[in-house]
C-alpha cells in the first residue's frame, strides 16, 4: 500500500479521533521530523457553522508558544480537508503513568504541578482559556517533559455552542460554576480543573467519583472530598485552597506561585515569547475555504492489513529507540497497548469481534481496522476504542488497540480484560528463541 502525501509530509496511520477530527501520525519529507496531522472535513465545519470558531481557536493555537504547550507548526488545506500540523509528543499521556505507578511521589507530581501551571498562567496572560483540562490532554516528551495538548482546540469538542454545559466526557475535572451553566470566569475555572490534576497525580483516583451525576454534582458543589494520609499537611492546604467551591474566594494562579509547597524546587520556565507568529496560513485556508491549497496524493491502494514501514515501526516503539521492540527486559514498554499474533488476520479481526459481542459493546469494521463502542460503566459519556491490525513480517502481525473516547482508567480495563480473552490469539514466543521478538509489547 503507497504512501498518502499531504504538501511536504508523509501521512501514515492513524493515532487519534475525536468528533471532529482524526488524528494521523505525519512525516515532515523535508527534515524527517515526525509531526501528528489533525484533519478536519471541510463539510463538517460549514454544517455546523464552525468554521470562524476554528479560524480562531487555531489561530490561538499558533500564538500560544511555550515549552510545556504541544505547538502547532501551520495549517494547510485541500479541496475538503484542512489539516493543522502539531508537534508529535512521544510519550504518551501523563495519565498513562498513573495508571501503570498506581500514584506518583511528592516530587515528581509537584514538578508536573509546576509544569501545568506555568503553561496555563502563560496562556491567561494572552486571553487565552483551556476549560476542558484533565490528564488525558497532558502528554509527556520523550524527555518525560509535560506538555498540554488541545490548547485553544478545546471549543472544538462544544460543537459550536458556548459555555460548556454540552461537555462530552467526563464531568469530573470541571468547577462546579461549569456545571451548573452559568457565566464563570475562565482563569478560576482552569485552576480548578488544575487541583482536581494534582489530587489525582498524589492519590492516584479522582477526588469525586460517583456513579450518577446529581451525586456528583452536588460532592464537586460542596468541594466534599477527602485528602489521603500520605498527603503532606502542605498539599493538602494547597489542594483545600484550589478546590474551593466558591470562584471568588478561590486561589489564583499568582496565589498557587507564592505558595510554599509550590515554590520548592521551582525553576520558571524561559520561553523565546517574542519570536513573530506568522497567520497567513490561516488566513488563507479559511479566508476561501472551497478553494484547493494542497495536492492530495494516494500512491497506490491495498486491500490486505497495513503493512508498516520500518520507519513507522520504530516510531511506535517509544522514544524512537528500536531496542525497546526487541530486547524482552524493556519493561517500560508494557504501557503501550498492543500485542502480536502469529494468526492470520482475518481470524484475529473475527476473535476481536467476538470478544466484543461478549462484552455487549458495538462493533464496526471495515480494512482490518475495528471500531467497538459502548456507554461508559459511569454512564457519563460514550467509551470507544479503534484496533488495527497490521503485517509486521510475514505472517506476524501486530495488533495496535488505543482509546478513541472515554475514560483511561476504563480503556485500560478494557484491554486487560480483551487480552484474557484474547490469550490464544497472543503469540508469547518460547524462551531462548533464536529471533529478536515484539513479545515485550504482548504484555498486558
Amino acid at each position: 500500500m503507497g504512501m498518502k502525501k499531504v504538501g511536504k509530509y508523509e501521512v501514515g496511520r492513524t493515532i487519534g479521533e475525536g468528533a471532529f477530527a482524526k488524528v494521523k501520525f505525519a512525516r515532515n519529507l523535508e527534515t524527517g521530523e515526525s509531526v501528528a496531522m489533525k484533519v478536519l472535513d471541510k463539510s463538517t465545519i460549514l454544517k455546523h457553522m464552525m468554521a470562524d470558531q476554528i479560524k480562531r481557536e487555531i489561530s490561538i493555537m499558533k500564538i500560544v508558544r511555550h515549552p510545556n504547550i504541544v505547538r502547532l507548526h501551520e495549517v494547510l488545506s485541500s479541496k475538503t480537508k484542512i489539516y493543522i500540523i502539531m508537534e508529535f509528543i512521544m510519550g504518551g499521556e501523563l495519565f498513562d503513568k498513573i495508571v501503570h505507578q498506581g500514584k506518583l511521589w511528592e516530587n515528581e507530581s509537584r514538578r508536573y504541578f509546576q509544569q501545568l501551571i506555568d503553561a496555563v498562567d502563560y496562556c491567561h496572560s494572552k486571553g487565552v482559556y483551556h476549560r476542558d483540562l484533565k490528564p488525558e490532554n497532558l502528554l509527556l516528551d520523550s524527555q518525560g517533559k509535560l506538555k498540554i495538548s488541545d490548547f485553544g482546540l478545546s471549543a472544538l469538542q462544544q460543537q459550536g455552542v458556548g459555555l460548556l454545559h454540552t461537555t462530552c466526557g467526563t464531568p469530573n475535572y470541571l468547577a462546579p460554576e461549569v456545571l451548573s451553566n452559568e457565566g464563570y470566569d475562565g482563569s478560576a475555572a482552569d485552576v480548578w480543573s488544575c487541583g482536581v490534576i494534582l489530587y489525582v497525580l498524589m492519590a492516584g483516583y479522582l477526588p469525586f467519583e460517583e456513579c450518577d451525576f446529581s451525586t456528583l454534582y452536588k460532592k464537586i458543589s460542596a468541594a466534599e472530598f477527602s485528602c489521603p494520609l500520605w498527603f503532606s499537611d502542605g498539599v493538602k492546604s494547597l489542594i483545600r485552597r484550589i478546590l474551593d467551591p466558591n470562584p471568588k474566594a478561590r486561589i489564583t494562579i499568582e496565589g498557587i506561585k507564592n505558595d510554599a509547597w509550590f515554590r520548592r524546587n521551582y525553576v520558571a520556565v524561559r520561553h523565546g515569547d517574542e519570536e513573530k507568529v506568522d497567520l497567513n496560513d490561516v488566513n488563507a485556508v479559511f479566508d476561501d475555504i472551497e478553494e484547493q491549497y494542497v495536492s492530495e496524493k494516494v500512491e497506490g491502494a491495498g486491500r490486505g492489513p497495513l503493512i508498516m514501514n520500518a520507519f513507522e515501526m520504530i516510531t511506535l516503539s517509544q522514544g524512537l529507540n528500536l531496542s525497546a521492540l526487541f530486547d524482552r527486559r524493556q519493561d517500560y514498554v508494557k504501557r503501550q497497548t498492543r500485542f502480536v499474533s502469529r494468526y492470520p488476520a482475518r481470524k484475529i479481526v473475527a476473535a476481536i469481534q467476538e470478544v466484543a459481542v461478549t462484552m455487549a459493546l458495538k462493533v464496526q469494521s471495515r480494512n482490518y481496522k475495528i471500531r467497538i463502542e459502548g456507554g461508559s460503566s459511569n454512564k457519563m459519556g460514550p467509551f470507544a476504542v479503534v484496533i488495527e491490525v497490521f503485517e509486521v513480517a510475514p505472517a506476524l502481525f501486530m495488533v495496535d488497540v488505543r482509546k478513541a473516547a472515554g475514560e483511561t482508567l476504563e480503556y485500560h480495563k478494557f484491554y486487560k480484560t480483551l487480552c484474557s480473552k484474547l490469550d490464544h490469539v497472543i503469540w508469547k514466543p518460547t524462551e531462548g528463541g533464536a529471533r529478536p521478538s515484539l513479545t515485550r509489547t504482548a504484555t498486558c
